[in-house]
């Protein structure tokens, strides 16, 4: 079925035997058990539908994970300073906020700073250390970063400053010459966890940490920052993701967290948190002063007990995220989509100088979720370019920008596998794009316009029972996906603009069924058109939400596309 945004749309094939078995060994519907088949669930994840699972430290008997304990405890031990460096994103916020915690909780001399997004430029540098050592540190703790940063350690080593690494982006032989690195990635006994963010490596260090110098703090309280990091990570909410998912959604209390309170009461919600509220509301508010020149910001915040900074910091945060959406806005208003797509490249290579830096990030999302391929956006940063990318399931970006760097094509870089950043010259600008599309064409990646939804159900269907079977295998996000549904025979009997982007309707079925919808950032869109103008019947594949509004809750359906 080819819809009104020239999408080819096909619904998922699975095994009808395996769904009957499905349903008949868990008492399951047919509809459960066959979105259980098609994100092909392990056993622990679908013994989670209706137990509960006990979330252990995975890590206790890991050689990297006892050797940093055994470090940091050393320095403890000595009351040696102690620096950590995080990168400017949620991630590293989060982690570095842990370990402040931590360290705060037990009364030892540390220092923390987050990199300047242009000042400092990406990652844990030379030049960057080259300012913090006045200060003095005799352990340097590097989370988020650090895995590409060669050099940096060996300065480190001359002046007999150790350090750990506590990150999950790519990373290559020969490594950084620290002390300890903690990075699934390295492939030395725990590659099967390399889905896992830094906060996440960072809060099980910790905990084995913790039975070692049994400080005064609960890390248990800040499960939640896992996820928020995991969240906006963009990591698979797959196995032991899931686990802390819903550990953390079903331990978390915001009364007892007055960051996110505050965050929330400056946002005017009161629905208990969700995944969407962590990655489209919290994260986008913490990570809008890295963007905007403030990269301590989050880590400030995310910090702090004291109220007075919580509300002083929260407030500049929300402030210079509606001054992100607006910016963002402009960029995007000013993108000719139609020659992006009438181009059709595999992967986009979407280049601008003027560009603000802070945001290409989130503008190579944007590129990205539109039209289903990796992206990448670069522009002008003084007299270098500067780069970020974002990538789908099936391509590796982080691993394609570290043999750049590798290949000494551009300066400096890393990521892992969603999303990666990079600055390079100016006169490499077309060799980069060259190695990136052949690169990608000797990974025989198929990026084919087919668009799958899950199931179809009739316009009656779009009910309470329904939604609480999809919400039995929340939490949804990276890898899996909320479900999409086909429900055919609707049209639009109103129909009105929000915020100048998006377009809120009613649709009604043949048999008289009223649903209340929304289509996002669809205004200028062919979808758009047709909401607001087309008055005969057609098909809609949507996601089944619930709205919540005024203190009431209500279903909704997200409409992603429509067929004629």
């Amino acid at each position: 079925m080819i819809s009104v945004s020239n999408k080819e749309w096909q619904e998922k094939k699975f095994d009808k035997n395996l769904v009957e078995k499905i349903k008949q060994k868990n008492n399951f519907s047919r509809i459960l058990s066959q979105l259980i088949i098609s994100r092909d669930f392990d056993q622990n994840e679908i013994y989670l539908i209706k137990n509960t699972l006990n979330l252990s430290n995975i890590f206790q008997n890991n050689q990297d994970f006892i050797k940093s304990v055994k470090l940091v405890k050393d320095s403890i031990d000595k009351k040696e300073k102690i620096c950590i460096v995080g990168d400017y994103d949620v991630d590293g916020s989060a982690a570095t906020s842990l370990l402040n915690k931590f360290f705060k909780s037990i009364n030892h001399s540390f220092f923390y700073y987050i990199p300047d997004r242009e000042k400092d430029g990406y990652g844990a540098s030379k030049k960057l250390f080259e300012k913090l050592i006045i200060k003095q540190p005799k352990l340097v703790i590097m989370v988020d970063c650090g895995s590409t940063s060669i050099e940096a350690i060996n300065y480190l080593n001359e002046r007999n400053i150790k350090s750990l690494i506590i990150d999950h982006h790519e990373i290559n032989k020969p490594f950084p010459n620290a002390n300890v690195i903690i990075n699934p990635k390295k492939d030395n006994g725990y590659l099967e966890y390399d889905y896992l963010c830094a906060t996440t490596l960072t809060y099980f260090f910790l905990e084995l940490l913790n039975k070692q110098i049994k400080p005064k703090i609960n890390l248990r309280k800040y499960l939640i920052y896992v996820l928020l990091a995991t969240v906006c990570d963009v990591m698979p909410l797959r196995k032991f993701n899931r686990l802390i998912s819903i550990t953390a959604l079903k331990e978390f209390d915001i009364q007892n967290n007055y960051v996110i309170k505050q965050l929330y009461n400056l946002s005017e919600k009161k629905n208990k948190i969700t995944i969407n509220d962590l990655g489209y509301l919290i994260g986008p508010i913490l990570n809008s002063g890295g963007r905007l020149g403030k990269s301590n910001y989050a880590a400030d915040l995310l910090s702090t007990t004291d109220i007075s900074t919580i509300k002083k910091k929260s407030l500049e945060l929300f402030n210079l995220n509606k001054k992100r959406k607006k910016i963002e806005s402009i960029i995007l208003d000013n993108i000719d989509f139609k020659k992006i797509e009438k181009e059709n490249q595999n992967i986009i290579i979407y280049y601008d100088p003027n560009i603000n830096e802070g945001l290409i990030g989130i503008i190579a999302a944007r590129l990205k979720d539109f039209f289903n391929r990796p992206a990448i956006v670069i522009t002008s940063s003084n007299n270098l370019l500067k780069g970020s990318a974002r990538s789908v399931y099936n391509y590796n970006i982080g691993r394609s920008i570290k043999n750049l760097l590798d290949h000494k094509i551009i300066l400096d870089g890393g990521g892992h596998s969603m999303a990666a950043g990079f600055n390079l010259k100016k006169k490499n600008l077309s060799i980069f794009k060259k190695f990136i599309i052949k690169d990608f064409l000797e990974k025989k990646i198929s990026l084919p316009n087919i668009f799958h939804y899950d199931a179809e159900v009739s316009s009656i269907a779009f009910n309470k029972d329904l939604y609480n079977d999809i919400k039995k295998i929340e939490p949804f996000g990276t890898g899996n996906p909320q479900p999409i549904f086909l429900i055919r025979n609707l049209k639009v009997i109103k129909s009105k603009i929000l915020n100048e982007r998006h377009i809120s309707c009613i649709l009604k079925s043949k048999i008289g069924f009223s649903i209340n919808s929304i289509s996002f950032y669809s205004l200028n869109s062919k979808i758009g058109q047709y909401l607001l103008n087309y008055k005969n019947y057609f098909n809609v594949l949507g996601e089944i939400n619930e709205n919540f509004w005024k203190n009431k809750k209500s279903l909704q359906l997200i409409i992603k596309d429509l067929i004629l």
